[in-house]
């Protein structure tokens, strides 16, 4: 039986050259599209670079903050409703707690009535005044009076002295008795001691002036140049019902920001010390990040450079606009509590890093809202300087 297998036919020399000049071809073509698509690819990311990242910094180590707001009580007091819990929303000026007042409401009693007694004696001061003067125009008129008195007391001696001497001209001839004589002898010594009596009633007169003088300075003295509202005890009398009914006020604890609040550290029935932290507020609206950049990065970074951050917390598909508002003005190391001793000889180099503070756009914070310490990833473009 014949083999129906045909036996192959061998290569000759020329067709085995022609194949591999083929092959050889083939590859170097091969070769030659690979390299234009390397080089292409590299060309394109080398466009794609410079246009999108040259000239970008980026870390990872950055974190979101936010200027908390730490609520304490101003006065001290039992708690009596606490209106919110953790993690709540609030507005500025919601309430919050609210604390027993009866001690304030006893206070502002007080001081109203301190503030009342305070306008009495100062009305009984200005009334005191008055009589005062009324007194001393008194006394100017009683000297007036002793003063009229004394220039009678002073006619009646003239007229006294007069008799006298006219009596004494005749009594050699016998027209006067002895007994006229002496009646006008004793008229004259009475004239003499009612003219002393009058100017003695003077003196005393304005004696008495003086002393009513004095107490009409005294009683002005409480008041004058003020008026009941200037005085300084009403004055006084009124700031101290202000501050109580400041106190009673402050027995209703209200939110000091718009916030969520966190660490609340109060419940009904406690009693809190005034200055005691009783919770805090965290504003997430304007919360911001600080980035910690190397040394390195610095050369370009400037205040008012735009940045695009990110957050594990929405995922690489949120995007944050930024814009850097401020860079520390020393690294994180350089105010440790124990700061770190270079002059050693195993001293390392250690890249330090810079914390640059970096302000979000309010509208992606309301669309996408932030927590404080969360992690972020922020890209400074500083290709504007």
């Amino acid at each position: 039986m014949a083999d129906d297998t045909a036996a192959p036919t061998p290569e000759t020399p020329e067709e085995s050259a022609e194949a591999t000049a083929a092959r050889t071809a083939k590859r170097a073509r091969l070769l030659r599209i690979l390299a234009i698509a390397i080089v292409s690819i590299a060309a394109i990311w080398g466009i794609w670079y410079f246009l999108t990242q040259a000239g970008r910094v980026s870390t990872d180590n950055a974190y979101v903050g936010a200027d908390s707001a730490t609520v304490t009580a101003l006065v001290a007091g039992p708690v009596k409703d606490v209106r919110v819990s953790g993690t709540q929303v609030v507005k500025k000026g919601d309430i919050l707690v609210i604390l027993d007042d009866a001690d304030q409401r006893i206070a502002v009693a007080d001081a109203e009535a301190a503030l009342r007694q305070a306008r009495q004696r100062y009305g009984q001061a200005s009334a005191t005044a008055d009589a005062a003067r009324s007194r001393v125009a008194a006394r100017a008129a009683d000297i007036a009076q002793a003063r009229a008195r004394l220039r009678d007391a002073d006619a009646a001696v003239a007229k006294a002295r007069a008799e006298l001497a006219r009596r004494e001209s005749i009594a050699g001839t016998g027209a006067v008795s002895a007994e006229e004589l002496t009646t006008a002898r004793t008229a004259l010594a009475s004239a003499i001691a009612a003219r002393d009596l009058a100017a003695a009633g003077i003196s005393s007169a304005e004696a008495t002036r003086g002393s009513a003088s004095g107490d009409l300075g005294a009683a002005e003295a409480v008041v004058r140049g003020t008026t009941i509202d200037t005085a300084p005890d009403v004055a006084a009398a009124q700031a101290r019902l202000e501050k109580a009914k400041l106190d009673l006020a402050r027995t209703v604890i209200r939110a000091p920001v718009d916030g969520v609040v966190t660490n609340k550290q109060v419940q009904v029935g406690q009693r809190i010390a005034a200055g005691a932290p009783i919770m805090v507020i965290v504003p997430v609206a304007t919360a911001y990040v600080d980035a910690n950049f190397k040394e390195s990065q610095f050369r370009r970074i400037r205040i008012g450079q735009p940045v695009e951050l990110t957050s594990d917390y929405y995922g690489g598909d949120v995007v944050y606009r930024g814009k850097v508002i401020g860079i520390a003005g020393g690294t994180g190391a350089a105010f440790a509590l124990i700061p770190a001793q270079n002059a050693t000889g195993n001293w390392v180099k250690v890249v330090q890093r810079l914390p640059v503070r970096i302000a979000i756009d309010p509208r992606d914070l309301k669309a996408h809202p932030l927590r404080v310490g969360l992690s972020m990833e922020a890209t400074i473009d500083t290709r504007g300087n």
